[in-house]
């Protein structure tokens, strides 16, 4: 696969770089910078939603498929990303970690049976994210379906820990989720690449990745 990576020199660009290695990478953009050697089939963008339009702008120019894992994406991009997924695939998830959509496909499930018991989210990143609460908070809350408290701590290096917390007069109970790697979210990335090769067009979450492959 040729791809491309939009945020090259940071911290998940370095993370995707090592998952890819079996890859070509073949187009890298940095802030002010962007480099192609060929046409990638796949770009990957986990950077700021600041760059999000020049990306859709890349896709097009290359008929690039995308899988973007940026946080604090409003309406006018997910409307450019729809937009975008007409004509080619387009996977957006703010997390790429399988055990997160595995727990996102558990409260689903399970969290019409605590309707009646009070809920918060606390979710604790590295001291350099900005966005708060985090989009994979937001993310869960809409799995739930109604509203909750938010706790959004800021410590040290933490890639991301979050807990989905249900308790009544006299009972807790807590999902939690720990990424103790940021390589957890490029493996996801590497997936969804390997997943939006197969497919021409479409707007895909990374649940139905996951979905997919286990039903191959």
């Amino acid at each position: 696969m040729n791809y491309g990576i939009v945020g090259y020199s940071g911290r998940m660009g370095r993370e995707i770089q090592e998952v890819f290695k079996d890859h070509h990478l073949c187009m890298t953009v940095d802030e002010g910078t962007e480099h192609v050697e060929n046409i990638p089939e796949m770009i990957i963008d986990f950077s700021s939603f600041n760059a999000t339009f020049r990306t859709i702008e890349l896709c097009r120019e290359h008929n690039a498929g995308l899988v973007i894992g940026t946080t604090a994406l409003n309406p006018d991009h997910f409307g450019a990303l729809k937009d975008l997924s007409l004509s080619v695939p387009v996977i957006q998830s703010f997390n790429f970690s399988m055990g997160i959509n595995l727990l996102k496909m558990i409260l689903k499930d399970f969290s019409e049976y605590f309707q009646d018991w009070d809920l918060a989210i606390t979710e604790t990143h590295h001291v350099k994210k900005k966005d708060a609460p985090s989009g994979t908070a937001i993310l869960l809350q809409e799995t739930i379906g109604r509203k909750s408290d938010y706790l959004s701590l800021r410590l040290g290096g933490i890639p991301g820990d979050h807990q989905v917390i249900f308790a009544n007069e006299g009972e807790v109970v807590t999902f939690s989720h720990r990424a103790v790697s940021r390589k957890v979210f490029a493996m996801g990335a590497l997936k969804a690449a390997e997943f939006g090769l197969t497919r021409h067009k479409g707007f895909y979450s990374f649940e139905e990745v996951l979905l997919c492959r286990q039903k191959q």
